[in-house]
């Protein structure tokens, strides 16, 4: 048998002051007329806590 590999992607809210600074900064952007398709993407990476993750499982 071969070993198969796998991805777990993790995805919770960080924590408050980040969260808002997170908004603050999409605000700014939406107030200095940045397009909305930049601005919501890039607050929710500042706001959201990523983890990619590889793992094999043996068998």
């Amino acid at each position: 048998m071969v070993p198969r590999t796998g991805v777990t992607v993790d995805i919770c809210p960080r924590d408050l002051p980040i969260a808002l600074i997170a908004a603050a900064g999409g605000a700014l952007a939406l107030w200095a007329e940045a397009p909305v398709e930049i601005a919501i993407p890039v607050a929710l990476l500042i706001v959201l806590d990523i983890r990619v993750r590889s793992w094999r499982r043996s068998t």
